[in-house]
């Protein structure tokens, strides 16, 4: 059985919405592209590194796909993620695209919860869901996520797409483990755990 890691970018409240860039995701007016370099480390790419060590493939919503595939076939070959992010194998969920150009890039047929299922029982090692935040959502309502690995780095946006959007299955998360770097970014690892206690003092 193959686990399902969530692998996302997050402000301190809890934003997801394009951190690489300015122009990655301008959807609904957002004008704060680009957050996450001026507050990451070396330490934050060490950790992101490590998520990939134990995975084969991505899986990717078609937002993530395109920005994606418009970039890390023609990124710079010294750069260590090149290589892997093209030679990955890359599951792409879809409604619209008809086909998929970048290597070793397969679309997703049928009905997607139950395409992701498929790919959970097949042989295999870890698959990453990156960025992908409509699709992260649903695989979380389904209950396919088996892990959370998160940078939450010391940054308030105020607004923007956010990973636990209004309507989150409430969820208690068991911490794997948690981390804070020099620059003040959690990394942080944690899998669901049933559902949350509730208790007064």
């Amino acid at each position: 059985m193959r686990e399902i890691i969530v692998c996302t970018f997050l402000t301190l409240d809890g934003v997801m919405q394009a951190p690489g860039g300015p122009d990655e995701d301008a959807e609904s007016g957002f004008e704060y592209g680009g957050w996450q370099k001026p507050v990451a480390d070396d330490e934050v790419g060490a950790a992101i590194a490590g998520w990939y060590e134990p995975a084969d493939a991505m899986l990717l919503g078609r937002k993530t796909y395109e920005i994606f595939a418009s970039y890390w076939p023609t990124a710079d070959p010294d750069n260590p993620f090149t290589n892997r992010m093209n030679s990955m194998h890359k599951y792409v969920a879809s409604r619209t695209l008809t086909s998929v150009e970048w290597q070793n890039s397969t679309l997703l047929e049928g009905d997607t919860v139950d395409a992701v299922r498929k790919l959970k029982a097949s042989d295999g090692g870890n698959i990453n869901v990156v960025g992908s935040g409509d699709l992260a959502q649903t695989l979380m309502r389904h209950g396919l996520v088996d892990e959370y690995r998160l940078t939450i780095h010391p940054v308030i946006i105020g607004t923007g797409k956010r990973l636990f959007a209004d309507g989150a299955i409430p969820t208690a998360l068991q911490p794997v483990s948690v981390s804070t770097t020099k620059g003040g970014t959690i990394v942080g690892a944690y899998r669901p755990n049933g559902k949350p206690s509730y208790d007064s003092y």
